[in-house]
């Protein structure tokens, strides 16, 4: 496994963003784990787990000329993960959306750069979808090119039908989807840690009932 999906799973598990147990979904479903990447919610968490994004998008060779932070999640996300790039030395333009346009001083529903050539959107996870699938129109509506959606967590699970929500996502609207790390990896960092032997045997079996391949 790579240091930086390592370094993300540390960091949720220490947070209290990857929490094992059971816990009921919005599905109905009983989850062996939760996830929660709000609860990674001080500066050092934030840098530490912006600096993880940075890494997967680098390693993706996406390569884009801009990142959009969807509404409300998505926002510091995308001004933390553009400071890390900027680290490492890629200074990026950033772009947010307002729930609801502002009528005074610069106005509309945009905060930030002009939205031009190829964004990438950065956001926590993706359930149904739907705040993505809006900042994918506001880009092409901008005239600019959704060139990817990089997330924290994939959770390579079955939502309607036999597809995950990201493989869906990808699927609709032609947009890469990306992740830090996928529940593979999450039972991957599980099998090399002694200590989650039973947690294990239960995302196995969750895995094995509404799972889905990689996307």
């Amino acid at each position: 496994m790579e240091a930086y999906k390592r370094d993300f799973l540390k960091l949720a598990m220490d947070c209290g963003a990857l929490k094992f147990g059971e816990f009921e979904l919005k599905s109905g479903r009983i989850s062996p784990y939760f996830f929660n990447l709000g609860a990674i919610s001080s500066g050092k968490a934030l840098l530490h787990l912006a600096r993880c994004y940075a890494q997967a998008l680098t390693r993706s060779g996406l390569a884009p000329d801009g990142l959009f932070g969807p509404a409300y999640k998505g926002i510091p996300l995308v001004t933390a993960v553009a400071c890390a790039l900027a680290e490492k030395g890629q200074d990026l333009p950033i772009t947010y959306n307002r729930k609801e346009a502002k009528d005074h001083g610069e106005g509309g529903h945009l905060v930030g750069a002009e939205l031009r050539g190829r964004i990438v959107v950065i956001d926590d996870v993706i359930t149904a979808g739907t705040a993505v699938r809006e900042a994918i129109g506001i880009i092409e509506q901008a005239g600019a090119r959704p060139a990817g959606l990089l997330v924290a967590l994939d959770r390579q699970e079955k939502a309607e039908g036999e597809q995950s929500a990201i493989q869906a996502l990808a699927e609709q609207t032609g947009v890469a989807t990306l992740s830090i790390c996928g529940l593979d990896d999450v039972m991957d960092f599980m099998r090399s840690e002694l200590e989650f032997a039973a947690e294990l045997r239960a995302m196995e079996a969750y895995r094995a009932e509404y799972g889905v391949h990689a996307a």
